[in-house]
């Protein structure tokens, strides 16, 4: 499995569920081979002012912690 499906897999299983309950959601959008992922904030998620903290504070955290290689959740427009 390559690292865009092991970071789908993560954002899948174990944050969209979870983003959808509070009627938000995300897109992955992008992972580059440095460890970098592109992230889109949509639903009520899109216009929440915690967005960034909710990246930083919970998505970030939960990828790094199944895919190690990533360094950086960054949300797009």
């Amino acid at each position: 499995m390559d690292l865009y499906d092991r970071v789908k897999k993560v954002v899948n299983e174990q944050i969209a569920p979870i983003l959808r309950a509070e009627g938000g959601s995300l897109e992955l959008v992008e992972v580059s081979e440095d460890g970098k992922v592109l992230v889109a904030m949509t639903g009520s998620c899109a216009v929440c002012p915690m967005r960034q903290f909710t990246v930083k504070g919970f998505v970030e955290k939960v990828i790094r912690e199944q895919v190690p290689e990533i360094k950086e959740v960054q949300i797009v427009a």
